[in-house]
């Protein structure tokens, strides 16, 4: 293995960023896309259950997944952004980063694990399939997909 998962930290603030625009610029299949907002990723950094799990190879940052823990009428561990640099897909890195997550909603004690996937983007449908993620509602053009962890 050329990469292990490790938690970011606020130095890859720079890092997380490019990879989300490239992730939404394939995406949207355009490049007028805008990055996060000012502050946005703090939450990330202050100690608190949502965190990012990174890939770190010789490169740097080659992945990326934003992890946060939903504690309301339901207890569930939602999937915002993963982006797996070009170059590195289909190594196993977007399946790792995905089964530490779930592993950490078996640490906190959360059932379910949930994301959005744009309808379009059927390779990452694909990979959340054969993951074990199924489709729970259409929204528009995304689809919500969940997995129980235990």
């Amino acid at each position: 293995m050329d990469w292990t998962l490790r938690k970011a930290v606020p130095a890859d603030r720079e890092r997380i960023g490019e990879l989300f625009l490239a992730m939404l610029r394939s995406v949207c299949r355009t490049a007028d896309v805008k990055g996060y907002e000012e502050g946005y990723l703090d939450r990330f950094f202050d100690g608190g259950e949502d965190w990012i799990c990174v890939a770190q190879g010789r490169d740097g940052v080659l992945a990326y997944l934003s992890i946060e823990a939903h504690r309301e009428t339901e207890d569930r561990l939602y999937l915002d952004d993963l982006s797996v640099a070009a170059p590195y897909r289909g190594a196993g890195i977007g399946t790792a980063l995905l089964r530490r997550a779930e592993d950490y909603a078996r640490e906190l004690g959360v059932p379910a694990v949930v994301l959005h996937v744009e309808r379009a983007n059927t390779g990452a449908r694909r990979l959340y399939e054969r993951l074990g993620y199924r489709a729970l509602r259409g929204e528009g053009s995304r689809l919500l997909m969940g997995k129980t962890v235990f």
